[in-house]
């Protein structure tokens, strides 16, 4: 897998932005949380826009009406007949309670092109029980009086491997294998396009495939868990979230290692009653790079 990933990523020459304000390429963090119910963290969701498209990665609760958000904050491309494709790191509910929602919501809001979803291998059945469930919904909206198009409600899963899963004019996506506990595919992202390169972890533990994807990326996104709650949990917990998950002490080694012009933390996970704020102090007593605690709606 390291010679895949390697030779995939050399095939684009990507020039670092200077400011968020000139770049064409943009990355919008839609929901920073984890499965507890946090009101002012939603679900896992990134989105990457570029020259007008829109590309989501992960649906967790809460993603169609944080893009909403963000489009009214002048991110236009979040608008939602854009909301078109998404790229899921792996199944659990915390990264696709939001897919329904995904996949109905934007149809019922004039999206008139299928949702293309992009996942390991159970997207297409998840996708296909999913819209099962609401069949009478779509029934209903089609032949009943709501002026409904016929197309926005449908969905084409692809279920992929590690290396190019996806390229148009703007992007080249690039999929590769990421550790995350008893899941036999979990994934990261690789968005590649003209002005950046942007590396999205997904849920993993510390993993040498990041490090090979960033490679001096211009943004590193990627989860993180603080080390003082981490030492308030049981030992069952402290194994779970050991193998699962990536410690802020793992991310500043990990990260020192990778080289990105940016790393934006995300998926924060704290326990004990520490603040997500600690994190950040966390992760930069060993990494002296530029890092920054993502909170929803903040746009890079």
């Amino acid at each position: 897998m390291r010679q895949e990933i390697v030779s995939s990523f050399v095939v684009l020459c990507c020039v670092a932005a200077t400011s968020v304000a000139t770049a064409q390429t943009r990355v919008v963090l839609l929901g920073t949380g984890n499965p507890n119910a946090d009101p002012e963290r939603s679900g896992p969701a990134v989105a990457v826009v570029v020259n007008g498209s829109a590309y989501l990665v992960d649906a967790g609760p809460g993603v169609v009406r944080r893009a909403e958000a963000a489009r009214r904050r002048g991110v236009a491309e979040l608008a939602q007949e854009n909301l078109r494709i998404v790229f899921l790191t792996h199944l659990h509910s915390d990264h696709t309670l939001g897919l329904p929602d995904l996949m109905f919501t934007p149809w019922v809001l004039d999206r008139v092109a299928p949702l293309e979803v992009y996942g390991p291998h159970g997207t297409a059945a998840m996708t296909r029980h999913l819209s099962a469930a609401y069949a009478e919904d779509v029934r209903r909206r089609l032949d009943g009086r709501q002026p409904q198009n016929r197309t926005g409600w449908r969905v084409n899963p692809h279920e992929i491997r590690p290396g190019l899963v996806y390229a148009d004019s703007n992007v080249r996506v690039i999929a590769f294998r990421v550790p995350h506990g008893n899941w036999e595919e979990a994934y990261g992202y690789r968005f590649e396009a003209a002005d950046r390169s942007i590396v999205i972890s997904g849920d993993t533990r510390a993993s040498d495939a990041v490090v090979e994807a960033c490679r001096g990326c211009d943004v590193l996104v990627h989860e993180v868990y603080s080390d003082a709650g981490f030492r308030t949990l049981p030992p069952a917990w402290q194994r779970y979230h050991g193998s699962f998950h990536t410690s802020a002490t793992e991310l500043a080694a990990l990260a020192t290692r990778a080289r990105p012009g940016l790393l934006v933390l995300t998926h924060l996970l704290t326990w004990g009653g520490v603040p997500y704020d600690s994190i950040l102090g966390e992760v930069r007593r060993g990494y002296a790079g530029r890092v920054v605690l993502g909170n929803d709606l903040d746009v890079f």
